[in-house]
């Protein structure tokens, strides 16, 4: 289950983290590489998908986009976006087989505390049709808490990473570091993963 306080932060900071995201959207290549290897027509699911910011480039790329949230503020806003069809669930109601060619999981998973997270992937690698693709976002560090605002997170390294991912099914076929400023203002590194069932 998503943390209360978490989700409480973002009804809250809803606009603002949509101010955010939209600015670090713009020309995302791991989402590009997504895109194309989805295809044109694809059904995607965007699992923790915030304000839409990912979820509408997708749309607008000619896939067909279903996105999930726990904070309700960011259903709203994702909503909103044409081709987006979103809805309010956590990681746990997450219950579809065979059903997309593609979930993203743009640093959202990592509000999901360390024991739920082998079931989370579990449930993607189910969710997924055979040879979907799936994306992955973490911040790298160790251990888990509340951040500045009060948001849970758990970290990971990148060997960690891989091997929850290899234990869950997925094959990693490309990898990206980075960091970045968080809603927070701290600046964290990062690693995304792209991974196929």
């Amino acid at each position: 289950m998503t943390d209360p306080r978490t989700i409480a932060v973002y009804d809250a900071q809803a606009d603002r983290y949509a101010d955010l995201t939209d600015a670090d959207n713009t020309g995302d290549p791991q989402l590009a590489r997504f895109i194309a290897a989805v295809g044109r027509g694809g059904r995607v699911l965007d699992l923790g998908c915030g304000p839409g910011a990912s979820a509408v480039v997708m749309a607008q790329a000619g896939l067909r986009v279903e996105a999930l949230d726990a904070s309700a503020e960011m259903v709203t806003l994702a909503g909103r976006h044409p081709g987006v069809t979103a809805r309010q669930a956590g990681f746990a109601d997450l219950d579809a087989v065979a059903t997309y060619d593609g979930v993203w999981a743009n640093f959202s998973l990592l509000h999901a505390p360390r024991h739920d997270f082998p079931a989370h992937l579990a449930a993607v690698h189910r969710a997924l049709r055979p040879g979907g693709v799936f994306f992955i976002a973490m911040k790298l560090g160790q251990g888990e808490g509340p951040d500045r605002l009060g948001r849970f997170y758990s970290y990971y390294s990148e060997d960690e990473l891989k091997d929850f991912l290899h234990a869950a099914g997925f094959t990693v076929t490309d990898r990206r570091l980075g960091s970045g400023t968080g809603l927070d203002g701290s600046v964290s590194d990062w690693i995304g993963l792209a991974t196929h069932a």
